[in-house]
């Protein structure tokens, strides 16, 4: 399970709305989007890369993704979305592309057997928004475990939360 992910790399402590008006396209730090996409994306396919001679060998290798609702191009895109507000050009497109490695991932590993698969754990409280999340940890972890787990007949190549399929 790739987990590792950050919302910003300013300073600690900052509030949500904070981390949102800075990371808008127009004022975003380029050093701070560098930040953010080394860990959510260019980290996810060091350690996938440095695991896959393991997960070869695997009887059942999965490789589960932690991503967002926030990197949902459809989501984000439908001005009813009560969260668009909050896509930037730090965080989300991080997830967007962590999505795109996702899909890469398991169609180039479709053939052998490793299912590969992005989900969203919901708005959970960590330290990534400050403990703001609604959702348990233990709530967030029941999906990717599951997705962990996945028998043989299982999908690969999703992105998805506990409800249901989210688009892309």
């Amino acid at each position: 399970m790739n987990n590792a992910g950050i919302s910003h790399a300013g300073e600690p402590g900052r509030k949500l709305e904070e981390v949102g008006k800075s990371g808008r396209p127009s004022v975003a730090s380029i050093e701070e989007v560098r930040k953010v996409f080394e860990t959510n994306v260019f980290g996810v396919i060091a350690v996938t890369q440095t695991m896959l001679p393991l997960l070869r060998k695997a009887p059942a290798a999965r490789i589960v993704n932690i991503s967002s609702g926030a990197g949902s191009l459809t989501l984000n895109a439908d001005p009813n979305n009560t969260h668009r507000e909050m896509f930037g050009a730090v965080y989300s497109p991080s997830k967007t592309a962590l999505n795109a490695i996702t899909l890469a991932f398991a169609i180039e590993l479709e053939s052998t057997g490793i299912k590969v698969n992005a989900v969203c754990p919901g708005f959970t409280a960590t330290d990534l928004n400050i403990f703001e999340g609604t959702g348990t940890v233990q709530q967030a972890a029941r999906h990717p475990v599951s997705l962990a787990l996945l028998d043989e007949s299982g999908p690969t190549g999703t992105f998805s939360n506990e409800r249901r399929q989210l688009p892309w």
